[in-house]
């Protein structure tokens, strides 16, 4: 370290120092005491930013033990021993460190430490004090449950991490800190259960958080991409949950969690396909409750993918694959509608998302009002001037809906986006068309990977232990072993139900 970049002996090059290195912030607060005994004294500043700590308990723990008692005793001021008394007996609180460098001490403030700096020592003390606002732990916005836990993660890190260590309470989950972003030094925690997730992807992640090289990490979005495998995909190779039993679901099961300071949705590695339509209400219904629930969400992803285009090509070029009196129904209904099914299909589409965005747009107040009324007022006005046909308003509300069945909503968008893909193809080739995306579309999937994982196991490559939790999930006692691809350490994890001797 250079000589510029630490502490002086002198009160005022400090403060001088640190002002400048803080821009001259008006927010910085700088008090400067006397610590007097035995008729001799001296001076001792303390640095912290107003908003960032707890000012109440700088008073009681801080200032208030160094007036009153940190002069006490033989020799107090004699060397570097008076800092070492200073922690052990004077300073009431629980983190102290030392620090000898301007750059820590920036650092340091801007965490919401206080920094206790003598005359005469070229260096300091560094207690930690954060107590800025926070919102309190309230209940999931955007994946709630009927049945299960009613906490969701806040914008505190150590919030986060101390509701996940509530639920798992072994001393193997451990938690490695970091800070990413040059600018925005952001907090980034991994968490992980040793001796069950896996080393191999547990070092990947290392290795990619470690790489990160960007000035500013404002949510996790940000760190998702960057760790990503694929880029150019528009499924979702890395999960995301604002669900404390989520997160520890995964971490039991070997996966591994990165928690981001300023954001309330963590992130999960190895993501699979399947996961993207497991809810955290699966596990806490009967399973065979959970079981059907889940083939309606994978009914439903059929209906959001795949309906519009079936539309579009039936109407368009296989008629006779319908019945009679169907295709006499939708060719009475399309008599006087001027577009071909696909614009009519695009036009309804394209309607459908703008009312969507402008509802999450909107102010709350109004949003979810504008979305219904403006769907039903353009719906019905468009049938009646003739412009849609009644048969893909339809079409076009069953589609919408089938879409929020889908439980993640990274998941539920990209569906969206494969609609439109369908649609295409079914206008130019007609089933032919669908079913050779069907084929590259699986294709794709087959070959994304989730941190070394394949995105389509346990079904492609097809894992015979593991189809107890994929799409039917078998009742607890039956589910002994963690899935092999996550979990190749501590494979087991219930022998099954304790037998009594009645």
């Amino acid at each position: 370290m250079n000589a510029s970049t630490r502490l002086q002996a002198s009160i005022s090059g400090n403060i001088a120092a640190i002002r400048a290195l803080t821009g001259e912030s008006d927010d910085l607060i700088v008090r400067e005491i006397l610590v007097e005994s035995g008729g001799a004294g001296r001076r001792v500043v303390l640095f912290y930013f107003d908003g960032l700590t707890e000012e109440k308990s700088i008073h009681q723990f801080v200032l208030e033990p160094l007036m009153l008692h940190g002069g006490e005793g033989a020799g107090g001021y004699a060397g570097d021993g008076w800092l070492e008394r200073l922690k052990a007996s004077v300073l009431a609180v629980g983190q102290i460190f030392d620090f000898d460098g301007m750059e820590e001490a920036a650092d340091a403030l801007m965490d919401g430490s206080v920094l206790v700096i003598p005359e005469g020592f070229e260096k300091g003390l560094r207690i930690t004090m954060a107590g800025w606002e926070q919102r309190n732990v309230t209940e999931p916005t955007n994946q709630s449950v009927i049945r299960g836990p009613k906490e969701a993660f806040t914008e505190n890190i150590r919030v986060n991490s101390a509701l996940v260590r509530r639920i798992i309470k072994d001393p193997r989950l451990a938690l490695k800190n970091r800070k990413i972003g040059r600018v925005t030094k952001t907090n980034v925690s991994l968490m992980y259960l040793t001796g069950i997730a896996d080393q191999r992807a547990l070092d990947k992640v290392n290795r990619r958080l470690g790489e990160i090289d960007t000035d500013a990490i404002l949510e996790s979005g940000y760190i998702e991409e960057f760790i990503q495998d694929e880029t150019y995909t528009i499924y979702p190779t890395i999960q995301n949950t604002e669900r404390p039993d989520v997160v520890a679901a995964s971490l039991l099961e070997g996966r591994i969690a990165i928690l981001i300071d300023g954001t309330p949705h963590a992130l999960l590695v190895p993501a699979v396909f399947v996961q993207f339509f497991q809810a955290a209400e699966d596990y806490y219904q009967r399973a065979d409750i959970s079981s059907l629930l889940r083939v309606l969400r994978y009914f439903g992803l059929f209906i959001a993918a795949l309906v519009p285009a079936l539309y579009i090509a039936l109407t368009t070029y296989q008629q006779e694959m319908l019945p009679t009196q169907l295709l006499i129904s939708l060719a009475a209904q399309r008599e006087g509608v001027p577009f071909p099914a696909f614009i009519e299909a695009m036009i309804m589409e394209a309607t459908y998302e703008i009312l969507r965005e402008a509802g999450v747009r909107m102010p709350r107040a109004v949003g979810q009002a504008v979305s219904i009324v403006g769907t039903l007022v353009i719906g019905q006005a468009a049938v009646e001037a003739g412009i849609i046909s009644a048969s893909m308003i339809i079409v076009v509300s069953i589609t919408a809906i089938s879409s929020y069945v889908i439980p993640e909503f990274d998941m539920s968008i990209a569906v969206r986006i494969t609609r439109f893909l369908f649609m295409g193809l079914a206008a130019v080739f007609g089933m032919f068309g669908i079913f050779v995306g069907i084929v590259a579309l699986l294709l794709h999937l087959s070959s994304l990977r989730s941190f070394g994982v394949p995105y389509m196991a346990p079904t492609g490559p097809f894992v015979l232990a593991d189809q107890k939790d994929v799409i039917l999930r078998v009742p607890h006692p039956y589910m002994k072993k963690r899935p092999s691809l996550f979990a190749k350490l501590n494979p087991v994890r219930t022998r099954g139900k304790r037998r009594s001797g009645s």
